[in-house]
């Protein structure tokens, strides 16, 4: 599909297993490399609560209810392009032990238990990575400073969140299954910059575009890490007698943690209709980190990028546009 001219739209994506998820105005489609080479393509329709609900559409708190349902459609589109590229067909003579019990123990939904598991112990070490330790480290090195950096709470405790981070990413990123991974994040890129472009979806005009957009999910992460670091500070300042309670402090960063995101939302969505100033230095972190997250894709992978948008895409350009 050839648009007329440059245009910025809300299609957004997520990397797969062996595929691509495009989410356009009206839906969700997925496209995923087969074992046996071809691209299957399925059109998921997706209902939001938003839509049900007037009140969860609001700014700010639109955020926090579409980070939620993002969470859950992207798990469960990880697990069905596992199943639909092959990579959840097991050879009992390679499995585990381990595997074996899990198979015997829950038959078909041994998947659906591990990959529960697997989410659940995600968010405990979320949590203590990312808000107690931060807190740990902080109180401890304050109290060996006699309380000479209380001052600097929000922002040190912040630092160290995006130090964590980004160690994770450089980590995993050594995996050969993460750089295939973000080999189709880069697909996914690279196919919306060339769209939005007002180029044809060919590979040869995919290859030339960027792969590096503001509306990423690491562009969010990393505003959220940087709004987080302004709002604890005044917060600290307000409730300097809960900051120096560690119990209280973990809870009011807890309780103020949907309003970040939030706001972080609200930010990624003004970042994808502007290009100012102050949305470049703001979202800059962020698409320096997408050198990590993104590689640049094989014209295989690209292909699956355009498969994936070009069954979300509408005739009519307006219809994704931001609002």
């Amino acid at each position: 599909m050839l648009q007329n001219k440059t245009h910025k739209t809300s299609v957004g994506g997520q990397a797969l297993i062996e595929g691509v998820m495009m989410q356009g105005p009206r839906g969700v489609a997925t496209a995923i490399r087969k074992t046996d080479g071809s691209i299957f393509v399925e059109y998921h329709g997706v209902k939001h609560i938003k839509d049900k609900i007037k009140f969860l559409g609001f700014p700010v708190i639109r955020g926090i209810v579409n980070f939620i349902e993002s969470m859950i459609l992207g798990y469960k589109l990880l697990m069905y392009s596992a199943e639909v590229s092959g990579m959840e067909d097991y050879d009992g003579e390679d499995m585990t032990k381990f595997e074996k019990w899990l198979e015997n123990k829950f038959g078909d939904k041994m998947m659906n238990f591990v990959t529960g598991l697997a989410s659940v112990l995600g968010v405990l070490l979320a949590f203590l990575l990312f808000i107690y330790f931060p807190v740990l480290f902080f109180n401890k090195i304050n109290e060996w400073s006699g309380g000479a950096i209380t001052a600097y709470q929000g922002l040190i405790e912040g630092a160290l969140k995006i130090i964590i981070f980004v160690s994770y990413l450089l980590i995993v990123s050594r995996m050969k299954d993460i750089q295939r991974l973000f080999k189709y994040h880069g697909a996914e890129h690279k196919s919306i910059s060339c769209y939005e472009a007002g180029e044809e979806l060919t590979v040869e005009n995919v290859k030339k575009s960027s792969r590096f957009h503001p509306r990423c999910g690491t562009s969010f992460i990393f505003v959220i890490l940087i709004f987080s670091i302004v709002i604890y500070s005044v917060v600290a300042k307000i409730f300097p007698a809960i900051a120096v309670n560690r119990a209280l402090w973990i809870l009011l960063k807890a309780a103020f943690l949907p309003i970040v995101m939030g706001l972080g939302y609200e930010f990624i969505r003004y970042a994808g209709r502007h290009d100012n100033l102050f949305v470049k230095i703001v979202s800059a972190p962020g698409l320096w980190m997408q050198r990590i997250t993104t590689k640049e894709p094989d014209d295989d992978i690209i292909e699956v990028g355009i498969a994936a948008l070009k069954a979300v895409i509408t005739d009519d350009p307006k219809d994704d546009e931001i609002r």
